[in-house]
């Protein structure tokens, strides 16, 4: 379902102007980030798809259909919505939060948690965390619940507001990791609203650069933001390191993965110059050991340096650059989709692909 703002303003009492004049098409089935700073726009633009907020001008169709001519009910029944710290009741198991919508748009109780439980998986939890309260559930799990909710009716429409700023950073990550596996099954059109450029990149087909006061900034994809921004505003909100974070577009193709040294967890490994990769018996790493250690009797996780980030092969060079730099042996692991150790690379392998392709990192 194809989402498109026409001239939108929202003025309020007062003259403030919280979003102006405002207009963009959102793809059937792509997922669009609203990034800007506190008081920008993203938020009230976001709302007002689902009527919780009313445009002062302009309109917002959804396949051509003004919102305004849909009852709010109705149309807020069909369109999912996750806000930050998840919104759960908690006087309702997870189950029953998940099940919400399905219940109050005529599906039987029984339908209802059978979905709510297909769901639970579907979003990556154990279905043993059903019968929990959210005050029993992590902040990640919470928010899991809190997508689970949303896509109960099965929308065909998406809204997310910073739905994972209120989470440390590796349960972020792993929400955003679900959300782009969930996103490239289900095809659903997202608006997801986030003050994070980094998070903006990762999660958008196509990134609204808001400015303060509500103006539509650059609206594009995310290579494109970076690369090219269309002003000094845009340039200093995506951020000088914008060359690295271009590295998130650019192929790996022409990334070779070089042999590296390995032992074997319970292995008695003697004493070597050279950094050596600890494997466990499925070949996927678990630390490095440091040249000239010895160790007495097998080895064991605990004589181990920990070995920074991993680089799964065939993604983006961003995360081999990560890999090689995060690396205590400078060596960075690549590993395949099952997390098997194919090889390692050095920053100096990146750098040779970006040379060989200038343009595509090349923001000034």
């Amino acid at each position: 379902m194809t989402i498109e703002f026409r001239g939108v303003t929202k003025r309020y009492e007062g003259g403030a102007v919280a979003v102006d004049d405002m207009s963009l098409t959102v793809p059937d089935g792509s997922m669009t980030v609203f990034v800007g700073p506190s008081g920008c726009g993203k938020t009230t633009s976001l709302r007002m798809v689902n009527r919780m907020v009313e445009p002062t001008d302009g309109e917002v169709l959804l396949d051509g259909r003004n919102v305004r001519d849909i009852d709010p009910a109705e149309l807020r029944r069909g369109i999912g919505y996750v806000i930050q710290h998840a919104g759960l009741f908690p006087h309702r198991t997870v189950l029953g939060n998940i099940a919400t919508v399905p219940l109050l748009s005529g599906w039987s109780r029984r339908a209802a948690r059978r979905r709510a439980g297909e769901l639970l998986d579907t979003v990556g939890l154990p279905a043993e965390l059903g019968s929990r309260y959210p005050a029993q559930l992590s902040g990640g799990q919470q928010q899991r619940v809190g997508v689970a909710r949303a896509l109960a009716a099965d929308p065909p429409v998406l809204l997310m507001d910073e739905p994972f700023s209120a989470v440390d950073p590796v349960v972020r990550e792993g929400l955003q990791d679900e959300l782009i596996d969930l996103q490239r099954r289900l095809g659903k059109t997202i608006v997801f609203v986030t003050h994070d450029i980094d998070e903006a990149v990762r999660l958008g087909d196509r990134v609204a650069v808001m400015r303060v006061g509500g103006r539509l900034a650059q609206y594009g994809t995310p290579s494109e933001v970076l690369r090219h921004p269309v002003d000094d505003f845009v340039a200093g909100f995506v951020g000088k390191d914008r060359g690295y974070r271009g590295l998130s577009f650019l192929s790996a193709d022409g990334l070779e993965p070089e042999e590296t040294a390995t032992v074997a967890i319970g292995s008695s490994p003697g004493t070597s110059d050279r950094w050596r990769l600890a494997v466990d018996d499925d070949h996927r790493p678990r630390g490095w050991l440091e040249p000239g250690s010895t160790v007495d009797g097998a080895l064991t996780e605990a004589d181990l340096v920990a070995g920074g980030s991993l680089y799964r092969r065939g993604t983006s060079l961003r995360g081999a650059l990560d890999a090689a730099l995060s690396s205590p042996a400078s060596l960075g692991v690549v590993v395949d989709d099952a997390g098997a150790v194919v090889g390692v690379v050095t920053s100096r392998h990146v750098l040779d692909v970006i040379e060989r392709h200038p343009e595509s990192v090349g923001a000034t």
